[in-house]
């Protein structure tokens, strides 16, 4: 099929500026101590994760448990879940989860380590964990070195709980524009990581991972930094908010729309708000750079494009952020020049709990 014959608005992938972002990742991490463990909530999309595992992924990160299940259905063997999971019937599927895969956790509440335990213990398996640092995001995770070394020792006490690390993922960090700003914060916190994996392991508990990181910040990795497991997930897409950084990425990801009126002065496309979230920064028009627009629920306005456009001319729009524009979505078309290569049904959209 040619990219002329699709029905829109349609979320289309550049399979060619696709490929490149994932080599680009990959030397990135080549002279690194990080692996790619990249974000399921970026993409929701097995085919997607098929490739990255096939680049060197060691495993795949997700955020919900919904996420989890389809990724281990889907055949991942190895999974984080870098959220805590403190509902019981959640910690039940998260059991059923432990049994057949290698699975991972995070924990900032001894409650919680203690609920894990007792259901880890009557299922007869064995969960990994990792203890979360608070490391800016003022989201998840304890603040301080006593807290984290409180947590390990109470997840050591659980014959059914493995303690696997740290998760310290500084989030407030991946949209940082100013570069030299964003790259003494991350030294920052690498420092601060650095001295907590010290403390930790004085307390004699080896601590094999440090996990966090993100699209936006890798670039600024120190050659000695004590994270082990990279969280990247928007890499593979990118999106305008990341745009703002400078990163080596492509954008790789488009919404695909078309012209569905032409009135004096202005243009019509038929795709809006519903096609693509507003909860970071507007999308943005590649081909029709500095024209002004206006977004409703089910159509963008183009005024004065510049241009002489007709009804089914196609225009792209970058979204403003990849993640939740994806979860809004069926499928991905993948294109190559003007052709419909393949197509990647998205598993898990609308996966939340």
């Amino acid at each position: 099929m040619k990219i002329a014959n699709i029905e829109t608005p349609v979320l289309v992938v550049d399979r060619p500026a696709f490929e490149e972002n994932l080599r680009i990742m990959d030397g990135l991490l080549s002279k690194s101590p990080m692996t790619l463990y990249p974000h399921y909530k970026s993409n929701k999309c097995l085919e997607i994760v098929r490739r990255q595992l096939a680049h060197g992924a060691g495993g795949i990160t997700c955020a919900k448990v919904s996420e989890a299940e389809d990724l281990v259905a889907g055949g991942v063997r190895t999974v984080v879940l870098a959220n805590q999971v403190v509902q019981p019937e959640k910690i039940a599927r998260l059991m059923a989860l432990a049994g057949k895969v290698d699975l991972t956790v995070c924990v900032d509440d001894a409650a919680n380590v203690a609920a894990l335990a007792r259901a880890a213990a009557a299922a007869d398996v064995r969960l990994k964990v990792l203890v979360e640092f608070e490391v800016g995001l003022n989201r998840c995770g304890v603040a301080t070195a006593d807290e984290v070394i409180a947590l390990v020792q109470a997840v050591a006490r659980c014959p059914h709980l493995a303690f696997d690390g740290i998760q310290a993922y500084a989030g407030q960090l991946s949209h940082e524009t100013d570069a030299a700003v964003r790259r003494t914060a991350v030294l920052e916190t690498e420092r601060r990581v650095r001295e907590l994996k010290a403390a930790v392991e004085a307390a004699g508990f080896p601590c094999r991972h440090i996990a966090g990181g993100s699209t936006g910040t890798v670039a600024d990795k120190p050659a000695d930094t004590p994270y082990t497991q990279l969280q990247a997930g928007s890499y593979v897409f990118m999106d305008s908010t990341y745009a703002e950084l400078a990163l080596p990425f492509r954008p790789s990801l488009y919404l695909l729309t078309r012209v569905l009126s032409v009135r004096p002065g202005r243009v019509i496309l038929d795709g809006g708000v519903k096609s693509f979230t507003m909860d970071q920064h507007a999308p943005v028009l590649p081909d029709l750079p500095g024209v002004r627009f206006e977004l409703n629920e089910e159509h963008t306005i183009l005024f004065s494009p510049g241009r002489e456009m007709r009804l089914n001319d196609l225009v792209r729009l970058i979204p403003g952020h990849c993640c939740t524009t994806v979860n809004g979505h069926d499928r991905l078309l993948v294109v190559e020049g003007d052709a419909v290569v393949d197509e990647w049904r998205i598993t898990s959209r609308g996966r939340a709990q």
